[in-house]
């Protein structure tokens, strides 16, 4: 009893879940586990199955793609009571579209997705509010995926210019 007050605890200093009702909260809690990341360790990869979906609550997460010609590149990074593996509620991509690794020492709060999916189903009040947050950080995703790209295209990696 003493790890899910403890996560409970967490969980409260999350603010957009203080907009559920305790009804809502207690369910979330129920599909919850903590997961700690080391420096440098992955949290998952391109390409794994999508389980869970990820509360950061300290630390710093790196999102990263493998792009042919460059490697890894970091496309985005994770702050503290942001979303970290959003696709996994969504009922479309089955596979991780990135990775996700550990900048700094990092505590997280797993949330299991299909349970997460259902809840939505039952309860759409839940599942707009749910929605809602999960579409804030897509629209995020996308404003910094796209900074990325003009970066890219404005400073091209010397040689490749002559290759298109």
């Amino acid at each position: 009893m003493e790890e899910k007050e403890a996560l409970a605890q967490a969980l409260r200093r999350v603010p957009w879940l203080s907009e559920l009702s305790e009804a809502h909260f207690a369910r979330v809690l129920e599909l919850a586990h903590r997961v700690e990341k080391k420096t440098g360790e992955a949290l998952f990869l391109e390409g794994d199955r999508e389980d869970y979906l990820y509360i950061l609550l300290e630390g710093r997460i790196a999102l990263e793609i493998t792009v042919p010609g460059r490697g890894r590149v970091r496309v985005s990074t994770i702050e503290p009571f942001d979303l970290v593996g959003w696709s996994s509620v969504t009922p479309v991509i089955q596979r991780r579209t990135a990775a996700a690794r550990a900048v700094l020492p990092s505590r997280l709060v797993a949330l299991e997705a299909a349970g997460l999916q259902q809840l939505c189903q039952e309860d759409h009040h839940f599942g707009y509010l749910f929605m809602q947050q999960v579409a804030n950080v897509i629209a995020s995703r996308l404003w910094a995926t796209r900074l990325q790209l003009l970066d890219m295209f404005a400073n091209p990696i010397p040689g490749e210019e002559s290759q298109s």
